[in-house]
């Protein structure tokens, strides 16, 4: 591969559904290596005062009107708004770290998120993940134990201080070595950018 950039997201996040569903085909035409890395953006999000604004209706219908225009441009699809926060539970994304680790983590997230999107299933469902992990041909009821473990709490927690001290705050957000591409409509940029610069040691890599 040409180059590599680093996927920061959070399973919850609205925008990242464009991102999860995309970024594979669309890194791979670049002939970009993509490093998925969950993180809790909820968590910087809180530390920066910066909470969802569900509570501001226009810019929520801004928000899912946005989203349903650019998925339909990438021919991604959209079923409507689904609930929305979600519950917040972390066990989806340290579940995500796991999956990264032992290379099934695309697979995962997109099948988390066609869950939320399309069947408005909430991500951090307990039986909505295990039967997504049973779809994988995985181990749910190994998986959600080790997923929910202090070792898997500490990485969580560590991942998203390395998002915090690269100056991440949202999700998706690319990083190529300490470049960082904010929004799932950034990320043609940070792919050329990834092709016309040398790529330097990514945060926390």
């Amino acid at each position: 591969m040409a180059g590599s950039l680093d996927f920061f997201f959070s399973l919850g996040s609205t925008y990242t559904y464009l991102t999860a569903m995309r970024i594979e085909a669309v890194a791979e035409a670049a002939d970009v290596t993509v490093r998925w890395r969950p993180f809790s953006v909820r968590t910087i999000m809180r530390e920066q005062n910066n909470i969802p604004f569900t509570h501001k209706p226009i810019k929520t219908r801004y928000m899912w009107r946005d989203i349903e225009r650019r998925a339909a441009r990438h021919g991604i699809a959209f079923a409507g708004p689904p609930h929305y926060p979600n519950d917040g539970d972390p066990i989806a994304n340290q579940l995500g770290i796991i999956a990264a680790d032992e290379g099934w983590c695309p697979a995962y997230t997109k099948a988390v998120y066609r869950n939320w999107f399309l069947d408005d299933k909430d991500p951090g469902d307990r039986e909505t993940l295990r039967s997504i992990l049973l779809s994988l041909g995985k181990d749910p009821v190994a998986l959600l134990e080790r997923a929910g473990s202090p070792d898997l709490q500490e990485r969580y927690a560590a991942q998203t201080d390395v998002a915090r001290q690269a100056g991440i705050f949202g999700s998706p957000t690319f990083m190529v070595g300490e470049e960082m591409f904010w929004g799932d409509d950034r990320l043609e940029e940070a792919l050329d950018w990834c092709l016309r610069h040398a790529t330097a040691a990514a945060p926390g890599a």
